[in-house]
């Protein structure tokens, strides 16, 4: 197994060192293979790693940043004012070659702005995109783009399915992955014109697309991969999570309600617990910004631990299996395809 270096933003977020040190160490004690860069202010590093027992050695090493950007600034400020942040040094650091993936729970608007100002894009494509993992009733599904893109063409959707179907295929182990067009029905006719375009280009792609699909397709888990831009990408992802609250918030409430039910709610117990665990969003967290010559992993900012964890796994995944390269062999396919 291959030595990994990933760069984390160690400010980043909600909680900062109090969450992305812990979640280093343990991810660091279970990965012989693993080295971990923690950027940001060494003297508040450094307190962190001496409270969690920690220590700087030949897997761990912290490289200091003198600023922190805010999660409330503009990205094309921080971008240009912030050259020494926590988020721009741990850049800089997969650019330099230092790092081979970084992972920031920072502003995510300025994290993509700084992304592909210092990485660029990997030929062929022309936006990065954010894709993650979403629960379904099989396992999961990949939804790209959740956000960055709230104005696409044809072209566009085009490349993220491209990027999903390389995600899968690499992280997965999976040949053909199924590719789906989130659409307003399953129909070739819906859909406004710049959907049927994509359309006809994912079926000439050689990708295995599926088709269109609907809402509900994304949760029963119809394709590997979902497309769609980025303003219905986020409302479809902010639904879910309200849904999924919501859901909680009534369960909580009903099993409360009186003696009987509060004794009911201890009978059915180990199963609210079990689906808790499949439909628990911290599982699913580290958000990857797909399109760039480097792996840049966003968590949710508020990630604990836990979550966190699996935003570093997720880094090391995509190394090791090569995502970029195998986006960028299938669009050079494409393109000698389509010429």
């Amino acid at each position: 197994m291959r030595d990994v270096t990933v760069a984390i933003d160690a400010m980043g977020g909600d909680h900062g060192p109090h969450v992305t040190v812990p979640a280093a160490l343990r991810c660091l004690a279970r990965d012989p293979n693993l080295h971990i860069v923690l950027v940001g202010l060494s003297e508040v590093v450094e307190a962190e790693l001496r409270a969690r027992r920690g220590k700087v050695g030949p897997r761990l090493r912290i490289h200091h940043a003198a600023e922190v950007v805010g999660m409330d600034e503009a990205p094309a400020l921080a971008m240009r004012n912030k050259k020494n942040s926590s988020m721009r040094v741990s850049i800089d650091l997969v650019k330099s070659g230092e790092a081979d993936a970084c992972i920031s729970a920072g502003n995510t608007g300025a994290l993509m702005a700084t992304a592909r100002f210092v990485l660029k894009m990997l030929p062929g494509i022309e936006r990065p995109a954010i894709a993650t993992e979403m629960p379904t009733v099989k396992g999961h599904t990949y939804v790209l783009d959740l956000g960055a893109n709230v104005d696409c063409s044809a072209e566009h959707l085009l490349q993220f399915g491209i990027m999903g179907a390389m995600l899968v295929s690499a992280l997965e182990q999976r040949d053909a992955p199924s590719v789906g067009l989130l659409n307003v029905g399953e129909e070739e006719i819906k859909g406004n014109e710049i959907v049927k375009q994509a359309a006809e280009l994912l079926r000439r792609s050689g990708l295995n697309f599926y088709g269109n699909i609907e809402g509900n397709d994304i949760f029963k888990g119809t394709t590997d991969v979902v497309v769609c831009d980025g303003f219905v990408g986020n409302v479809a992802l902010k639904s879910s999570e309200g849904l999924a609250k919501m859901i909680s918030t009534m369960l909580r409430e009903e099993f409360n309600r009186n003696l009987l039910t509060k004794l009911a709610g201890l009978i059915a117990l180990p199963v609210l617990n079990a689906f808790k665990k499949r439909v628990d969003p911290r599982r699913y967290n580290g958000a990857t910004l797909l399109g760039l010559r480097g792996i840049v992993i966003k968590s949710h900012g508020g990630a604990d631990r836990f979550a966190y964890e699996h935003a570093i796994e997720q880094a090391v995944k995509e190394v090791r299996n090569g995502v970029l390269r195998r986006i960028t062999e299938q669009m050079a396919t494409v393109q000698e395809d389509a010429a």
